[in-house]
């Protein structure tokens, strides 16, 4: 039998690895957009998301392991599923649809949804929680900054 890590970290990878299908067209509408001075770290936000990923894989472990199969955690997996959709789309989506806004929109379900997940998981393991913490902690990051690039860019919401 295939670890729980193993399949929970495979279908991360694999749902994270989706988000590559961009055009180069896209592409350079999003880097001509002005950004905020402040917005020194863009560099390093693929690391970021990497280690929010890895942390979520791991909080989704941890939940699976504490009652596998049951429905409940059948359900919380499918939250745990939705949460990185949601966040890969992001990118894509607004990339496609060149409009901030539809970022900012999927940026902020995302972020619901995140805090709605920690509450959930909150009494199954608090490890499991404190995992997500790195999410709920850069989503709203992710989102304001959208939110600046429509006020740098109102043409491009």
């Amino acid at each position: 039998m295939i670890p729980s890590w193993m399949v929970i970290g495979a279908v991360t990878f694999l749902v994270a690895f989706g988000s590559f299908f961009i055009t180069p067209r896209d592409v350079k509408w999003f880097a001509r957009l002005t950004r905020p001075r402040w917005l020194v770290f863009e560099p390093l936000i693929p690391l970021i998301w990497t280690v929010i990923f890895i942390c979520g894989a791991a909080s989704a472990t941890i939940v699976w392991e504490k009652n596998p199969a049951s429905t409940v955690t059948w359900l919380l997996m499918g939250c745990y599923l939705l949460l990185e959709i949601i966040t890969v789309t992001y990118i894509p989506l607004m990339l496609r649809y060149r409009s901030l806004r539809v970022g900012e929109i999927i940026g902020s379900v995302g972020m619901i949804l995140g805090v709605l997940l920690a509450i959930s998981v909150l009494p199954i393991s608090w490890l499991a929680t404190l995992l997500l913490v790195p999410y709920l902690v850069w989503s709203p990051v992710g989102t304001y900054t959208t939110e600046e690039l429509i006020q740098l860019n109102p043409e491009d919401a």
